[in-house]
């Protein structure tokens, strides 16, 4: 590895196995407003990676009235109760971040999430030391995944041209934000919210634009050092 190569990860499924429970949580606000057949299962397959706002403007749709203003709040609540009882990282990363910042390998992350999310989440994870003043989210873009705002937004606050930044992401939006910003984007596939269908939607990210798609975190370091040698 180098110091001259930028890593940004997307947070949710990549460094903590959270998924599940926002998933949970979005579908059962969604419930709780009258759309009875949501489902986590079906969260997943339409929302994974995108801004909170998208879900907004999918549930006016559903239930032909305004989103809430509370709906936000309200999701939020809800997962953050379900963290005080289990939130966990993807198997791997806390030794991957430690190999990354010994070597001073510029790091941020670039969430869907909001800004609230984003730091209870490395809190109570224990990830926060990390990321201090590198951690961004879709509240402070314009346009959340798969628009190129956010990780644009890393790549300026770390210092470094877009080109020598490479992302990690479990979504397809999330890849194609990476590549519409020109990075490289590595997929990941390693969350336990895609048990069952994680060849399908590996296909899904290299669809995207991924280089390479991982299940195993204890790997990437090595795909991430291969990735730096190989052509664009």
């Amino acid at each position: 590895m180098t110091q001259a190569q930028a890593i940004i990860f997307d947070l949710d499924g990549c460094l903590v196995d959270s998924e599940p429970q926002s998933l949970a949580a979005v579908a059962a606000e969604m419930r709780a407003l009258g759309i009875a057949d949501a489902t986590p299962e079906e969260i997943g397959a339409r929302f994974l990676g995108v801004s909170i706002s998208v879900i907004h403007d999918y549930v006016e749709r559903r239930s032909g009235a305004p989103c809430p203003p509370e709906f936000s709040a309200n999701f939020e609540r809800r997962l953050f109760a379900s963290y005080e009882t289990g939130l966990s990282c993807i198997p791997g990363v806390p030794d991957l971040l430690q190999q990354l910042h010994t070597e001073g390998v510029p790091m941020a992350i670039g969430t869907g999430g909001s800004l609230l999310r984003l730091a209870t989440t490395l809190r109570l994870s224990g990830l926060a030391p990390y990321f201090e003043d590198r951690g961004f989210s879709a509240d402070q873009v314009a346009q959340g995944k798969p628009a190129p705002d956010l990780f644009l937004l890393a790549a300026r606050e770390l210092g470094v041209p877009p080109e020598i930044c490479v992302v990690i992401e479990d979504s397809p939006h999330g890849v194609k934000a990476a590549r519409a910003a020109g990075m490289r984007a590595i997929g990941f596939t390693g969350g336990t919210h895609l048990d069952g269908r994680r060849e399908v939607h590996a296909d899904t990210l290299r669809q995207a634009g991924a280089e390479e798609v991982l299940a195993d975190m204890s790997h990437m370091y090595a795909a991430l050092s291969a990735l730096r040698h190989a052509p664009r």
